[in-house]
This record gives C-alpha cells, sequence and structure tokens, in this order.
C-alpha cells in the first residue's frame, strides 16, 4: 500500500500558499517548508520494556525562509495560534527588521548571497510500505521483541540480557514557494539487537546487528535471521585479544566500509565547510584522493534506503552525486545557501533536524562502489592482516583530513587464511588519501546500512546510511 500524505498538510497548503503570496510583495525570495511525521519508538530487555508515541523524527511544524533587502531569515512555528496569514507575515517581517537593526548596529557582517533558484516543480510521491507505524498492532510488536530478547540469551551461552530497540516514522513533507510545490509521503524503520555476556575474565562483551529500511515495521522481523549470527560473534569476542599497534594489510566488511564513507569523503566534502575555509577536500577538486577502485557516490537516490527521499528540506530534488570517480575527487554536497555562496547547483543535501533547525549540508546515502573480487580472493592474497567487522564510531578532521574508525573484532590472517585469532576493539586511524590510495582490492557484493544516525558538531542529529563492498587496503591499527 501507498504511505499516504498528511490530510493535515493538504488541510493547510492554501494557507501556506496565501502567506507566502502576502510575503512575496516585501521580499525577494520566499518558500515554506511543512511537516507532520508521526511514529513510535519501542523497546524490551530483559528487565524493562518501554513505547513511546514519538522518536527522533516525529514533528510538526512549519519553517518560513524569506530574502529581503539581500539578507535571508528564517521563522519556525507550529501553531498559526489563530492568526490570519495576513497577521504572521506582519509579525515575521517586523522580527526580520528588528534582527536587521540590532545585527547592523552590532557590525556583524553576514555572507552575500544571491536570490535561490525557484524553478516551477510540481511533484507528489507517494512512497510503497506495508504496515503504517501509526496503525502497527504494538501489542504485537512487543510481543516480537520479547522472543526475540529470549532468543538472544538462548543462543549465547552466559548471556546476561539481549535488548531490542526500535523505532518507524511516517514522514510527510511539503515544500512550497512561489513556483514549486513538492509533496513527499514515505516510512522509514529500523530496529536493533544486542546481546550481552560477560567473558571469563568478567569483562562485559556485546554483539550488535540492525535492520532498517524505508519501509514500515514488518522489517523488524529481519532481527531474528541477525540473531543467527550472535553465536560465533560472541564467542570470537570472549576470547579476543589486544591488537599489536602498526600498519597492516587489512580488509574491510561493507558495514566498516560504510563508516570510512562517510567519516573519509562524507563531513570532509560537505561544502558549507567549503564556505567557511573548514575542509581540506576544497583543495582536492579534481584531483586524487584514492586508487582507481575507489568510485563513491552520494545521494538520496543512490540507495533504496533510510534516507532515499523524494527532495530535501530546501525543495531540491534528491540526487546521486559522484563524489569520486576511480580516485579522483570530482566534487562535494551541497545545501542551496552555500551553493549559492559557491556559485554551483545544490546536490539535494540541505537537511534539518526538526523544522525548527537550521538546514545544513548533510549526508544521505555515502557508498563505496563495488568491485571484480570475491572475499575468498582477496583473504587469500593477504600474507598477514586482518578481516575487519563491526561498526562502533568514528571520527573526523576535514580540515587535516584525519580519521579515526572504532571497530568491534578483527580477525587474523595469515599466508591467505583466517587462523581463528580475533582482536577486539580496534581503532583504525589514518590519513585518508593514503588509506583510500592503498585500496588494491573490492568485492562484488555491496551492502548499505542505515540503523545510524550522524550530528554536525555535537549537535543537528539528522539520518544517514552508508556502505559499500569488501575492501583490501593497509591501514594503522592499534
Amino acid at each position: 500500500m501507498k504511505a499516504p500524505f498528511s490530510a493535515y498538510l493538504q488541510k493547510l497548503a492554501p494557507t501556506m500558499k496565501e502567506l507566502i503570496g502576502i510575503l512575496e510583495k516585501d521580499c525577494e525570495y520566499v518558500s515554506i517548508l511543512s511537516t507532520d511525521s508521526v511514529g513510535f519508538s519501542a523497546s524490551v530487555s530483559q528487565t524493562a520494556k518501554n513505547i513511546s508515541g514519538t522518536n527522533r523524527t516525529t514533528e510538526r511544524g512549519n519553517v518560513v525562509r524569506i530574502r529581503r533587502h539581500g539578507q535571508y531569515s528564517e521563522f519556525a512555528f507550529n501553531d498559526m495560534e489563530g492568526k490570519t496569514a495576513a497577521q504572521l507575515a506582519e509579525e515575521m517581517l517586523a522580527i526580520f527588521d528588528r534582527q536587521t537593526a540590532m545585527l547592523t548596529a552590532l557590525g556583524v557582517r553576514t555572507y552575500e548571497t544571491g536570490i535561490l533558484d525557484d524553478e516551477p516543480c510540481t511533484l507528489f510521491v507517494e512512497k510503497e510500505t506495508e504496515i503504517l507505524p501509526e496503525k502497527a498492532d504494538m501489542d504485537q510488536i512487543i510481543s516480537m521483541f520479547e522472543d526475540l530478547s529470549k532468543k538472544g540469551i538462548s543462543l549465547v551461552e552466559g548471556a546476561i540480557d539481549c535488548q531490542i530497540g526500535s523505532s518507524s516514522t511516517h514522514i510527510s513533507k511539503m515544500f512550497l514557494s512561489k513556483n514549486r510545490d513538492l509533496r513527499q509521503s514515505y516510512v522509514y524503520s529500523e530496529a536493533s539487537a544486542a546481546v550481552l555476556a560477560p567473558n571469563e575474565a568478567g569483562e562485559m562483551k556485546f554483539f550488535y546487528e540492525g535492520v532498517s529500511g524505508i519501509t514500515g515495521p514488518e522489517i523488524f522481523r529481519g532481527l531474528y535471521e541477525k540473531l543467527e549470527h550472535a553465536p560465533k560473534v560472541m564467542e570470537s569476542l570472549k576470547k579476543a585479544g589486544k591488537i599489536v599497534p602498526g600498519e597492516y594489510t587489512v580488509i574491510t566488511s561493507p558495514e566498516v566500509t560504510g563508516l570510512i564513507a562517510h567519516e573519509a569523503f562524507g563531513h570532509g566534502v560537505e561544502m558549507d565547510m567549503f564556505v567557511k575555509n573548514r575542509a581540506l577536500g576544497a583543495d582536492y577538486i579534481d584531483k586524487r584522493v584514492g586508487s582507481d577502485l575507489v568510485t563513491m557516490h552520494e545521494g538520496a537516490r543512490c540507495a533504496d534506503s533510510v534516507t532515499a527521499y523524494a527532495f530535501d528540506d530546501e525543495g531540491t530534488l534528491a540526487g546521486d552525486v559522484i563524489e569520486i570517480d576511480h580516485g579522483i575527487l570530482k566534487t562535494g554536497i551541497c545545501d542551496a545557501l552555500a551553493a549559492k555562496r559557491l556559485g554551483i547547483a545544490p546536490t539535494g543535501n540541505g537537511k534539518r533536524e526538526n523544522f525548527a533547525h537550521k538546514a545544513y549540508t548533510r549526508m544521505t546515502n555515502t557508498v563505496f562502489d563495488s568491485g571484480d573480487d570475491t572475499l575468498e580472493d582477496m583473504i587469500a592474497s593477504v600474507d598477514y592482516g586482518y578481516l575487519l567487522e563491526g561498526m562502533e564510531s568514528g571520527m573526523e578532521d576535514p580540515k587535516h583530513w584525519g580519521i579515526q574508525c572504532i571497530i568491534g573484532r578483527g580477525y587474523e590472517i595469515k599466508d591467505g587464511k583466517l587462523t581463528g585469532e580475533v582482536v577486539a576493539p580496534v581503532v583504525m586511524t589514518g590519513y585518508v588519501p593514503d588509506l583510500l590510495g592503498n585500496i588494491s582490492m573490492a568485492s562484488r557484493d555491496r551492502e548499505v546500512f542505515g540503523n545510524g544516525a550522524c550530528g554536525k558538531g555535537h549537535k543537528e542529529w539528522v539520518k544517514v546510511a552508508d556502505g559499500g563492498p569488501y575492501l583490501k587496503t593497509k591501514a594503522r591499527l592499534g
């Protein structure tokens, strides 16, 4: 079935169009993003269960962006409080004038930004789903999670808990301007299972796997298959040793490959950082940053994942940007305002945490292209090194292109064979062009993972997805 577009937004549209008509008499540009997203979060463990009718992406509200006297300003609200469109417009213009006067008095300089493009476009998208979050049988979901938690406990010897977490959101967004009327409705869902068990020394180890997709809560059933991997992973973690720091030949699993993609060429080529001269990537356009095997895509259209939207929060249609083409950095990603300041076209990556937050350049799907190798051939080619699996977290330094990835475990490879020895956890560090420049093999398969979220600095959290194939490269591990 199709995820129906919000009846609330349909009813609101005429008023928002009226507001645009009034504001455009005094403004060079006006647009409105209206959102109405409903959903839930639910979790179960051996000691608790929780259900909430909200999660990080549930919201209802509007944000108006105007350009007046050459300056941009935004106004967010979620209730018109009985005001007419004319009254609301009057209040917004009065606030804008006060803010402008204050900034002028303080001597604050602002970016000179041209008028945003407003080419005519009409779009109405309702994506398919099996179950709507607002129609989901929560008793049935909790019952399934309780069963999953028991299954996780039974599969792993000595397990003390199996925690199941989830969220599902039905998102409706409407972008209106003088010439654009864009409306979309879709559902995305995610769930995870984490099994906790101590090793012989009493140190707590955990297994973590997730499912995600642009679909309804029906995807939660995939956790049963994911849990089948728990016994093997937990057995290896319980006997894992510490790695000897040094440079190694490594093979990264698709999940770890995705972490590299996100940290290396996610934040590093967000072009709002180019405007502020805070990213080294700006100096590498049309230069080599990886081996010929490295081609990387970014965009809401390049993978069918939790971030596969039809248009972004600034009314730019979703794209599929080839950031790296056979090792050459071709471009970055950009929101509309930063694109105008740089004199380029926006890429459909202007995203807000919610309607009351600023739009920044943000990642959607960030993925490496596949190659022609097999995992078996890749392992056989390694004299000594590690197969790295399990993504935990990562950090990057866009100014100097350093990267740090915390990885769940490393499986030792010696003379082209897995030895059975395991190290955990593993910290991988390096200079991005070196890490990508050393990629010598890439597998034919590719996976995309969407259980994560990403912050801009310490805040501004949005959904992201990343992935790719198995990659063979060299990296410093510790």
